[in-house]
C-alpha cells in the first residue's frame, strides 16, 4: 500500500488522538528506518496550517503538543450542539486561579492575604479537580502550607505554550481584566460557591 503524504498521517493522528500529541509521538507513528524528521513533521503541520487558514477548524500549539481545535471565532455556532449552556464559574474561582498563575507557587493563605477573604474549599477541590493546578510542595512554615501551581492541563486549556504567554501584570490593570481573559464560560458545579470574609475564618 503506498504511504499517504506526511500532512495526511499527521492530520489523521491529531484527530484520532482526543488530546495533543507532540512532535517525538507523531514520529513514532512511524516504523524504524521509515521515521521522518523532526524538521519534516514540523513542515506538515506548518502546511496543515496553511490549508485550515480559511477555514473553521486551526492548528495549535499548546503546552502538551499540537492539536487540530475549533477556531474561537466558531464557538458561538459549536455551542448550540449542546442543549444547556455552561453555567460560569465564580469571579472568586477565576480571581484564585489568576494569583496561582501569576504568583506560583503560592499557599491558600498567601491567595487569602491579597483577596481579603477566605478561599472557599469547594474552589481549591474545583481547581484540583479539573488538573488546573497542583500541590508542588510545602511552605516552612508552622502547618507547612500546600503551595499550588499551575498545570499543563491549564495551558493546554487556555491555548497557552507556556506561561509567558500570559498578558503581563503591567498590561493588566486589576483583576478584572485578567479574569475576563479567562472566563470562557466554564462548566462547574461549584460555580456559585461564596467567599467568607477572613475574619470568619475559624469561626
Amino acid at each position: 500500500m503506498e504511504t499517504p503524504p506526511l500532512k495526511f498521517i499527521v492530520e489523521a493522528a491529531l484527530l484520532a488522538a482526543g488530546g495533543p500529541l507532540k512532535v517525538e509521538q507523531m514520529i513514532e507513528l512511524f516504523e524504524e528506518g521509515r521515521r521522518p524528521s523532526k524538521q519534516d513533521v514540523h513542515k506538515a503541520l506548518h502546511d496543515l496550517g496553511e490549508d485550515y487558514a480559511e477555514r473553521g477548524i486551526e492548528i495549535r500549539e499548546v503546552a502538551s503538543g499540537w492539536r487540530i481545535q475549533v477556531r474561537e471565532r466558531m464557538g458561538n455556532w459549536v455551542a448550540r450542539l449542546w442543549e444547556e449552556k455552561p453555567s460560569r464559574y465564580s469571579r472568586a474561582l477565576l480571581e484564585t486561579l489568576a494569583l496561582i498563575a501569576y504568583r506560583q507557587p503560592i499557599t491558600r493563605g498567601e491567595i487569602e492575604d491579597v483577596r481579603g477573604v477566605t478561599v472557599s474549599s469547594s474552589i481549591i477541590k474545583t481547581l484540583l479537580e479539573r488538573d488546573w493546578v497542583r500541590v508542588v510542595g510545602h511552605r516552612d512554615v508552622p502547618g507547612r502550607p500546600a503551595m499550588y501551581a499551575t498545570t499543563r492541563q491549564f495551558l493546554d486549556y487556555f491555548n497557552l505554550k507556556a506561561l509567558d504567554e500570559l498578558p503581563s501584570l503591567a498590561e493588566l490593570r486589576d483583576l478584572d481584566a485578567l479574569t475576563a481573559q479567562l472566563d470562557f464560560g466554564l462548566p462547574s458545579a461549584e460555580a456559585e460557591a461564596e467567599d467568607e470574609p477572613v475574619a470568619d475564618e475559624g469561626a
